[in-house]
């Protein structure tokens, strides 16, 4: 996702000169051609994030569109009054760029894990959080934000992930995907997870479960209506996310559910457990930790299922 990420917004830089990009001494080899190519508009302001936010901040305000770019909470919680204060209460036209979100770099430990983010940048007034699944959406994205005019968040993997969209797409802020249909139950998706839920899509169909799969890209503005249409065309929605399950894109799905839908449906949050994680291990193995591999998203639909029939049956009975 980095790559197509910094490939789009050079592109981008070329043609509007007011786009600017701000690293914490990070990611040279990925922001080199971009360095070299446009050294006008690129500032490595080192080890300090939160002077990176204020700067961007400045520059916003000066008519620039600027990006800061760091790893996972880095350019997030260590500078969130920045953003707060600096960035979302002038509206300023900052975009921030988190790479290796939820688990990606997982060996490094709970500090370098991006696992609450979501759930407090989507709390700030005027911020836009994005959590594209693949490059394709990656790229689409970072087009859209620099277009927006105002703050956004834009969370991105690591590197290597998957192109799940092989077609055309249509990309728009506050606008979900549906990549697969199903009568059956809803998964909504967001952050790179999205092969994963096609994976277990499959698995669930050899069983007789047909799935529709939605990639909700957009955790703010959610798109509700996509929501709605879950609830009342399904009998399930398990959100999936590699972050969290307070806060984040379930939460705000829950939301939606409590507060628009008149359908009441089986719903299920499957995420990081809200605790800090004592495993240590690669982004695959994390993932396997915490359900949220093709394996462990089959099996914990499955068991929903299974109790949502047996409650059922048991008022039945009563």
């Amino acid at each position: 996702m980095r790559t197509a990420f910094i490939e789009s917004l050079l592109e981008e830089a070329r043609r509007d000169k007011r786009v600017m990009l701000l690293t914490g001494d990070l990611g040279f080899g990925v922001v080199t051609e971009f360095m070299r190519d446009l050294p006008g508009q690129f500032l490595n302001i080192g080890v300090g994030e939160q002077n990176m936010t204020g700067i961007a901040a400045g520059m916003a305000l000066s008519g620039k569109i600027v990006f800061t770019y760091s790893i996972a909470n880095f350019p997030v919680l260590r500078c969130y009054e920045q953003i707060r204060n600096d960035v979302c209460y002038h509206n300023a036209n900052v975009k921030v760029v988190a790479v290796g979100g939820g688990m990606a770099y997982g060996a490094l430990g709970v500090s370098h894990h991006a696992t609450e983010d979501i759930a407090v940048m989507r709390a700030l007034p005027n911020m836009i959080v994005i959590a594209p699944n693949d490059p394709v959406e990656t790229s689409h994205a970072t087009r859209a934000i620099v277009e927006h005019n105002g703050p956004c968040y834009l969370r991105l993997g690591r590197a290597g992930e998957k192109i799940i969209h092989n077609t055309k797409i249509n990309f728009e802020i506050g606008r979900a995907i549906r990549v697969r249909e199903g009568k059956d139950i809803t998964m909504i998706v967001a952050g790179g997870l999205l092969g994963n839920a096609l994976a277990a899509a499959g698995a669930l169909a050899l069983n007789g479960v047909e799935s529709r799969v939605v990639s909700m890209h957009t955790i703010k503005p959610l798109d509700q209506q996509a929501i709605i249409e879950a609830a009342e065309e399904t009998s399930a929605i398990f959100t999936i996310e590699e972050h969290s399950i307070v806060g984040g894109l379930g939460g705000a799905v829950a939301e939606v559910l409590c507060e628009e839908s008149e359908r009441k449906v089986l719903f299920k949050r499957i995420g990081v457990n809200g605790s800090f994680t004592s495993k240590v291990g690669d982004q695959d193995y994390l993932r396997s930790v915490y359900a949220l591999d093709a394996e462990g998203i089959v099996r914990t639909i499955e068991r929903s299922l299974s109790l949502h029939v047996s409650s059922e049956k048991s008022i039945l009975t009563l």
